[in-house]
């Protein structure tokens, strides 16, 4: 996928839409928290056979769809004829104040990408301009901009349909989800990031759905599975230490006051 696919990174980032916007409030209560889940590493996976299981999804970050699907996300209601084709997670623990997803775009934007995911991203850019994947630009009869209500429109803090770097546009951005849209010749995709309270501080969620855009969809998805398979650990992880240290000088902040 072009940047799920991208990264969080962000390109030049539309304003919240005018207060005066008529709208009767928030489409969905994004608010959620996990403190009163099982612990993730339940005992069903105990064993030789889960804790090699669990090993792996911690490695890979990927996460349980069940799990991810019982959040309460806008974006289930949006993408509800979509597959979800994979989802990945990440602690982001230490946190006492309220954090959103407009600080881990911050925390993305202000730290240097890996060279692995620049190498990947300039990969993708260079095969997408030698056969042509990229060439037409999302038409709005072809994307789910259509789909979002009023109450979404105003809610988010982003206008949505603003581009986000070069194959991306932000649907909507609410202070505990986003979501974001791509389609080229290889694929229609998704991108859900969803920030969510836990007994550790967050976990940060990022759901990727993806609809048959054309004959290459199939043979494209089998072609980058192991680039994503390294891509998408190493991106969540340089965002983990992106909030571990700005949560570090925080904290020092407050002992110095």
């Amino acid at each position: 996928m072009a940047s799920l696919p991208p990264c969080l990174r962000v390109g030049r980032i539309g304003q919240r839409p005018n207060s005066d916007c008529s709208c009767s409030g928030r489409a969905t209560d994004t608010r959620r928290d996990l403190r009163d889940w099982p612990c993730r590493n339940s005992s069903k996976n105990a064993g030789l056979g889960g804790g090699v299981k669990n090993w792996w999804s911690i490695f890979t970050m990927r996460a349980s769809a069940a799990e991810y699907r019982s959040l309460d996300l806008r974006a289930h209601e949006i993408l509800r004829d979509v597959p979800l084709y994979d989802v990945s997670s990440i602690d982001l623990p230490g946190s006492d104040r309220r954090r959103t997803i407009a600080d881990i775009r911050m925390l993305e934007s202000s730290t240097p990408p890996s060279h692995i995911a620049t190498f990947l991203y300039g990969l993708r850019y260079l095969l997408g301009r030698l056969f042509g994947w990229d060439r037409e630009p999302i038409r709005p009869e072809d994307s789910f901009l259509g789909r979002l209500s009023q109450s979404d429109r105003c809610a988010s803090e982003i206008t949505p349909g603003t581009q986000d770097g070069p194959f991306w546009i932000v649907l909507y951005q609410f202070p505990e989800e986003a979501l974001r849209e791509t389609r080229n010749k290889t694929v229609h995709g998704f991108i859900c990031t969803a920030l969510v309270r836990s007994p550790n501080g967050y976990i940060l969620y990022w759901g990727v759905y993806v609809r048959r855009a054309s004959w290459l969809t199939r043979p494209y998805l089998i072609a980058i599975e192991p680039f994503r398979r390294v891509l998408y650990p190493v991106m969540l992880r340089r965002v983990r230490r992106a909030w571990i240290a700005a949560d570090t000088r925080m904290k020092r902040n407050d002992t110095a006051v």
